[in-house]
């Protein structure tokens, strides 16, 4: 049986077994370079209203078991760096090198190299400041032999919730601000290697300047916002920041307004089961909002076990996390929750940054 405890419990993979992976990733690398570059240069044109859902699916459907360091992680990074810069956005990939830890079934572990790729999309502002928002674009990468034999991860994880849904409000975010002039600078980032820690966010945090570090007044975090029962939103209030606690009260007040269902929560998430890219930033004294979805406890769990999700969760989970399994169990939450997603962040991100306010 399968438990969340499992999901960072690490084995060193054996001598056969870790053949057999290898020779799936090569072979399917092929595959996934060619389809993968098909999609790069194929437009992703959707309806206004409906797209970031569109991006989600586009993103699960093109670029499934995007594990940092693989081939299709490079070929959706590559996808991402290629819109926002299409967008009017200054765009690039950063590659950075990392490492993690597979155990296996005989105890033992060892140490695994690998390069990963972020993508930036900047867009400067009349004065100074900037706000940064980050959605991690890779999927599970399977740590274990354990995690292995629980089908979690791997080439066939499409991680619509984790993370293509965080990704797709993120790229609908990036569009509504692309052709405004901004009062306050955007800042656009698609981590790798956050999954299953934030190697990725800590690598971005290493290298900011102390000038962009001054300059970055709050992060946003999107990330799993479709598999849970409502939209959440944690917060660190012991930021310092008392503009916070201000956008979190807007947040609120406009989810009453239009009848979406949210939960705010004080404070971040530390397991290490659901660690959360916001988490690095929060520890750095940044002013951090971490959007999901989930219920309101402060554990990893997305929903009420029931038959259909017997863990409360979808993410990490192959069989679950896909398009075909989410619109049959969940149907029409895709587009709700990125219709909802968007009608709380949209006006939040544009009134912060534009020189000419919209009206709402």
């Amino acid at each position: 049986m399968f438990h969340l405890g499992r999901i960072k419990r690490t084995r060193l993979m054996g001598r056969g077994k870790r053949a057999r992976f290898m020779r799936h990733i090569k072979g399917a690398g092929l595959i996934l370079g060619l389809s993968s570059l098909l999609a790069v240069c194929l437009p992703a044109v959707a309806a206004p209203d409906h797209y970031a859902e569109e991006q989600m699916r586009y993103i699960a459907t093109y670029f499934p078991g995007r594990m940092a360091g693989s081939p299709a992680e490079l070929m959706a990074a590559e996808y991402l760096q290629r819109h926002l810069a299409h967008m009017g956005y200054q765009s690039n990939l950063r590659t950075f090198n990392t490492r993690y830890q597979f155990h296996g079934s005989d105890g033992k572990a060892d140490w695994r190299k690998i390069s990963a790729t972020s993508v930036i999309a900047a867009k400067s502002g009349a004065t100074g400041g900037e706000i940064l928002v980050i959605a991690h674009s890779d999927t599970f990468m399977p740590r274990s032999d354990s995690d292995l034999n629980n089908n979690l991860g791997g080439l066939t994880l499409q991680g619509v919730d984790d993370n293509a849904s965080g990704v797709g409000v993120m790229l609908d975010l990036a569009r509504r601000l692309g052709p405004v002039p901004l009062a306050v600078g955007v800042r656009f980032v698609a981590l790798s290697a956050g999954e299953p820690e934030t190697l990725g966010a800590e690598d971005y945090l290493q290298r900011m300047t102390p000038q962009e570090k001054r300059n970055t007044l709050l992060v946003i975090n999107l990330d799993s916002l479709l598999g849970g029962e409502k939209l959440r939103v944690d917060y660190s209030p012991d930021s310092g920041d008392s503009r916070l606690q201000g956008l979190v009260k807007t947040l609120g007040t406009r989810a009453r307004q239009s009848g979406i269902p949210l939960i705010l929560n004080a404070g971040l998430r530390t397991s290490a089961d659901c660690m959360t890219d916001a988490l690095p930033f929060a520890k750095a004294g940044f002013a951090v909002l971490d959007v999901s979805s989930g219920i309101a406890e402060n554990n990893c769990r997305e929903r009420k076990t029931s038959r259909n999700f017997p863990h409360g969760m979808v993410r990490y989970q192959s069989p679950l996390d896909n398009l075909t399994y989410l619109d049959h169990h969940l149907t029409g939450q895709m587009d709700k929750r990125a219709r909802d997603s968007m009608a709380l962040l949209g006006p939040l991100l544009e009134g912060l940054t534009r020189a000419d306010k919209p009206k709402e």
